[in-house]
């Protein structure tokens, strides 16, 4: 079996990856996906902006837990200095891995240069992660997309000289940044990066993995190191156990039962209140909700009353009155 290195980092043969995603692949959440059998864990990105001027939020972002390595934490920026100086801060925080975020979409950040922004300015792209492979001992990956649009993929260049440099894996997100998450992603630019003979490190794909049948496909097709799985896992973080079931033995994992729903929530409200607070907690869980019961007949009743309600002792007396309500329900399949 042929493991997969990331610097130091030894990762199992084709490993599943989390992707970085805003208010989502935080410590409550990644916890859960490890044990669902995720490899490599990324944290939410994280302004360099803010890391170095002490913002709270982005601090916070940098909280890492034993239980989640090894662990990416994720950045962005275009500035050389903030850049360089926020990797001494996330070193100090000691990850195993620091990745730099050049595939976000949103204007906020695309019109500061930053994430997808810099896909306009490919040797910039390169000079900044140069530098900030330099001012840092950790291994640096990069995830970007394929370009900024259908008339500018530079991608296979783009790994070229970010290996070059010294990144020690990419992960790209098979669309360009005009397509923002719609449309259909294209796999086969990664493919010829990934048949490229020049190319060494380890390839990741993103964009559209939302089955275990899917997974095997591009895995097949595709022949990238391992694949990196984003909104498919969005309150349903046995989608890794099921990839790695299918994987192992071709046949389909029951999906998880109405008490694994139910225990997860509770654990991911449990352990928001643990790292955010009471009040914090609790508001922040409610985006989640909706995700984890998504499917049940009926359940929007419920639903109002967990983004309603304060009390944490109410709000798990609410989940185990689902667990009791929908003993009886299929069984929901796969989101």
């Amino acid at each position: 079996m042929n493991k997969v290195q990331i610097g130091p980092v030894q990762l199992p043969e084709f490993p599943l990856l989390l992707a970085p995603m805003e208010d989502v692949s935080d410590p409550p959440f990644r916890a859960l996906c490890k044990q669902q059998g995720c490899d490599l864990l990324y944290t939410e990105f994280i302004s360099v902006e803010g890391l170095i001027r002490d913002a709270e939020k982005s601090l916070q972002k940098l909280d890492i837990y034993d239980e989640e390595r090894p662990i990416g934490v994720q950045i962005f920026g275009a500035e050389y200095s903030s850049m360089m100086k926020a990797a001494e801060i996330v070193e100090r925080a000691n990850p195993e891995i620091l990745d730099i975020n050049y595939g976000c979409p949103v204007q906020k950040v695309v019109c500061k240069m930053a994430g997808a922004g810099i896909l306009k300015d490919v040797p910039k792209m390169v000079s900044l992660t140069e530098a900030v492979v330099k001012s840092t001992s950790l291994p640096v990956t990069v995830k970007t997309r394929l370009g900024w649009d259908e008339n500018s993929i530079y991608i296979e260049e783009v790994a070229e000289r970010l290996q070059d440099i010294g990144i020690k894996a990419l992960s790209i997100h098979a669309r360009t940044r005009a397509q923002m998450y719609k449309g259909h992603s294209n796999w086969e630019w990664i493919k010829k990066v990934k048949e490229n003979p020049r190319i060494k490190i380890p390839i990741f794909g993103n964009g559209d993995i939302d089955s275990p049948e899917k997974a095997l496909e591009f895995k097949n097709k595709y022949k990238v190191d391992g694949i990196m799985i984003g909104r498919a896992s969005i309150g349903y973080p046995w989608i890794f156990r099921e990839i790695k079931h299918y994987f192992a033995t071709g046949e389909k994992l029951a999906p998880p039962t109405l008490e694994e729903r139910v225990n997860a929530a509770k654990q991911h409200l449990s352990k928001s209140i643990e790292w955010k607070g009471e009040k914090l907690g609790v508001v922040e869980m409610r985006r989640h909700y909706a995700n984890y019961f998504r499917g049940l007949p009926g359940i929007k009743d419920f639903r109002a009353l967990l983004v309603t309600e304060y009390d944490p002792s109410i709000l798990y007396e609410i989940l185990e009155r689902i667990s009791i309500e929908y003993s009886n329900e299929p069984i929901l399949q796969t989101a």
